[in-house]
């Protein structure tokens, strides 16, 4: 059973980091979890600098404006705010997630310093690396979604390719799906089947065969998957494409106009399970949703 009784969630005081705060704000509001906001001032100084120190009065100022980003927050959502101070911002978030007990993690994905030094070479890359805890990526609010439109997730794409992973995964967009009563697609992309990868040149060797089997098998596989009472609460469709995997995953959120795309993630370690150039990755980089990334 899939329980968030606690949501964590780091700001930076930009408009990116208010996005990810009504994201977490929402799903703490439907699943009545505690909701806390976490800003971390960096003590790391540039260059030969002495470590910077957190002064009471500036103490003061972040105090303050992180009280007033929780003013959003609905009022039946019970919040806790924190400012803390650390030489890197990844490890305090990550020391927080322990702390706090969190079940679920809200990020933006970049900050003040611009999209690809935060994302790629900072904060939530490293932490999305060693996070334990289901993630929640949240991109840049769209141009034509209202700044003070609701969080919704009526459109849900959970991308299955029945690992461990993926199909945690896919429990919590099911879960999901029964909180916001949406549409669950179910897609898995065929990247080769693997009777192409084994013996392409056997005698008997049939392409369109053997595409058409690799396509009948998934589409059985994932309606296996589907519990009988989740088509009570939710529409729920089933969807086999070929292609590269995440150009396709991408594709497919692109045309449903998706709000929310469910992931596995695995790598080829348990210490590296965000494994850089996988499906995951790219689908992160480039979503123009939230991406909650779910691990086995």
């Amino acid at each position: 059973m899939i329980r968030i009784t606690r949501v964590l969630c780091p700001v930076d005081f930009s408009d990116i980091s208010q996005h990810a705060l009504d994201h977490a704000a929402a799903i703490a509001h439907w699943y009545q979890a505690q909701l806390t906001l976490l800003h971390v001032f960096v003590t790391r100084p540039t260059m030969d600098a002495p470590p910077l120190v957190l002064e009471d009065r500036d103490r003061e100022w972040l105090d303050k404006s992180i009280h007033e980003m929780a003013v959003r927050v609905p009022p039946d959502v019970c919040v806790d705010v924190r400012v803390e101070q650390a030489e890197h911002v990844h490890n305090e978030i990550l020391g927080q997630l322990a702390a706090t007990g969190a079940d679920l993690l809200v990020l933006g994905t970049h900050g003040r310093s611009g999209f690809q030094r935060w994302f790629l070479g900072s904060v939530t890359e490293k932490v999305i690396r060693k996070a334990t805890c289901p993630t929640l990526v949240v991109p840049p609010r769209a141009l034509d979604v209202p700044p003070d439109a609701p969080v919704q997730f009526k459109r849900i794409l959970c991308a299955v390719d029945f690992s461990e992973s993926s199909l945690s995964a896919l429990a919590y967009a099911l879960h999901l799906a029964e909180e916001a009563d949406a549409h669950l697609t179910l897609l898995h992309v065929i990247e080769m089947p693997p009777e192409l990868r084994e013996n392409p040149m056997a005698p008997d060797f049939d392409i369109d065969r053997i595409h058409a089997a690799a396509q009948a098998e998934a589409f059985r596989r994932l309606r296996d998957l589907i519990p009988d009472q989740a088509r009570t609460y939710a529409t729920v469709e089933t969807a086999v494409v070929e292609g590269g995997a995440y150009r396709r995953v991408l594709q497919r959120s692109a045309e449903e106009q998706a709000d929310l795309i469910v992931m596995g993630v695995h790598g080829r370690s348990p210490i590296d399970l965000l494994v850089f150039g996988s499906t995951t990755y790219h689908v992160i980089r480039a979503a123009t949703c939230p991406v909650l990334i779910v691990r086995g």
